[in-house]
């Protein structure tokens, strides 16, 4: 079977990529030394220190499956109202290459594709669907399925680590926690992927 060509775009320490099988990924992170946890992880995967808004752009068209994951924390409601209300956290423009690449791909991308994002402080500008902790905007059905929810808030770096399958005591990375909070749980990486490219099984229904 020919392996499926997938860009991972702000792809962090690979959560979501975890339990991908026959795939040549090229994945898309912006800080070296998070770039580097992923390398050592997926050394088979062909890491890319950049812009991922940008990288998108310029070579959507290579790929057979697109996986975005653009920066969160502006559209968060957990930042908005708790840090911003209570807090005395300062209020930012919520960041809109969110939407920005959700159009792009739905206008210009012939193959699959997913942008995962947080729940919104604000009702989402374009309708997603949520499964776990998180929002997906896609081309393809996501179907409906239970996972076992950590409860993000409250876990330490080991059960965090024990959820995703990374150990990150040996690296020099700073704020493991949210790092590894920021990751996508596997198995609903796994459950996301499959449903891409049969969508007509039973399991990938609504």
């Amino acid at each position: 079977m020919k392996k499926k060509k997938v860009l991972n775009g702000y792809a962090g320490i690979g959560g979501n990529r975890r339990l991908w099988e026959n795939v040549e990924v090229t994945a898309i992170e912006n800080v070296q030394a998070i770039a580097n946890v992923y390398q050592a992880k997926f050394s088979e995967d062909k890491v890319i220190v950049t812009d991922a808004h940008k990288f998108l752009l310029e070579h959507y068209q290579e790929f057979d499956f697109i996986w975005m994951s653009p920066p969160c924390q502006t559209h968060s409601s957990f930042r908005h109202n708790i840090c911003v209300k209570f807090r005395g956290t300062k209020p930012e423009y919520p960041d809109m290459r969110l939407y920005q690449e959700i159009l792009f791909l739905r206008h210009h991308f012939k193959g699959k594709w997913v942008v995962e994002n947080v729940c919104p402080y604000y009702g989402e500008l374009i309708a997603a669907q949520k499964l776990q902790r998180h929002l997906f905007w896609a081309n393809f059905n996501i179907g409906n399925k239970e996972f076992d929810g950590e409860k993000i808030r409250t876990a330490q770096i080991p059960q965090l680590q024990e959820i995703h399958g990374f150990d990150l005591s040996k690296t020099q990375l700073k704020n493991k926690r949210q790092i590894l909070r920021n990751c996508v749980l596997p198995e609903l990486g796994k459950h996301i992927f499959d449903c891409a490219f049969r969508s007509k099984q039973k399991q990938c229904r609504r």
